[in-house]
C-alpha cells in the first residue's frame, strides 16, 4: 500500500517562498513518476511539476523559473521549493504517485495561501 503525506505548507506573502515535503511509504520506486498537482476554490487540479527518471522533469507554464521539483529517492521524499510566490498559487497542493503506469495514489493535501 503506497501512502504519501504532504507537508510545509502555509501562510505566505507574495515574493516569498516555501518549500513542501511529501513523504511516501510503500512500494514506491524511483522509476514511477511523482508530482506535485494544486486546487484553487472554484478550480480543476492542476498539474504542476512531475519528476520522472525516465522523461526528467516537467513544470506548467505558469510556475516555470520559480518553482523547483526535486526527489531522494534514498529518504523516499518529494520536495517543491517555491520561490516569488503570487497570489495565485494559492490552493491545496497535492503529492502523487503513478504505479505501474496504471493507478494513480494522492496525499491528503497542504493549504498554501499567498498573500498579496
Amino acid at each position: 500500500q503506497v501512502q504519501l503525506v504532504e507537508s510545509g505548507g502555509g501562510l505566505v506573502r507574495a515574493g516569498g517562498s516555501l518549500r513542501l515535503s511529501c513523504a511516501a511509504s510503500g512500494s514506491i520506486f524511483s522509476i514511477n513518476p511523482m508530482g506535485w498537482y494544486r486546487q484553487a476554490p472554484g478550480k480543476q487540479r492542476e498539474m504542476v511539476a512531475i519528476s520522472s527518471s525516465l522523461l526528467g522533469t516537467n513544470y506548467a507554464d505558469s510556475v516555470k523559473g520559480r518553482f523547483t521539483i526535486s526527489r531522494d529517492n534514498a529518504k523516499n521524499t518529494l520536495y517543491l521549493q517555491m520561490n516569488n510566490l503570487k497570489p495565485e498559487d494559492s490552493g491545496v497542493y497535492y503529492c502523487n504517485t503513478k504505479i505501474a503506469g496504471i493507478t494513480d495514489y494522492w496525499g491528503q493535501g497542504t493549504q498554501v495561501t499567498v498573500s498579496s
